[in-house]
């Protein structure tokens, strides 16, 4: 077999953390759209473009479930940006989803067991 390139990562696995993943970003610092993207890609090492489709339907069901908030930013020149503020419901679901990510993490290692042949069990 091949070897895998970095690009070849699974972009349903991170598809499945995007909530996650933009809470992550928000935990941080109040954050606006085009730059929530920013963050996500240059933490991934260039590698995981956040479409913003994506983005903005994710930042829209955090809000409705109250895990985030929104505000107008007071900018003077250019657009007005929305930014996006975390809650502390917000922190406690980001909380409970690292742990849930790290069980599923370990028993997924366990089950896959992804040695190379010949290494020892």
């Amino acid at each position: 077999m091949g070897r895998l390139n970095e690009s070849s990562y699974s972009s349903d696995l991170v598809r499945g953390s995007i909530d996650t993943i933009i809470l992550r970003v928000l935990l941080q610092a109040d954050n606006y759209g085009y730059q929530i993207i920013k963050e996500i890609y240059e933490k991934s090492n260039h590698l995981f473009d956040l479409k913003e489709p994506t983005l903005y339907s994710s930042l829209r069901r955090l809000e409705k479930q109250k895990m985030i908030e929104s505000y107008w930013g007071e900018e003077t020149q250019g657009g007005r940006r929305k930014y996006y503020k975390i809650t502390q419901a917000g922190r406690e679901m980001y909380l409970q989803n690292c742990e849930a990510w790290r069980a599923a993490r370990d028993m997924i290692d366990r089950l896959i067991d992804c040695r190379k042949e010949g290494e020892p069990v």
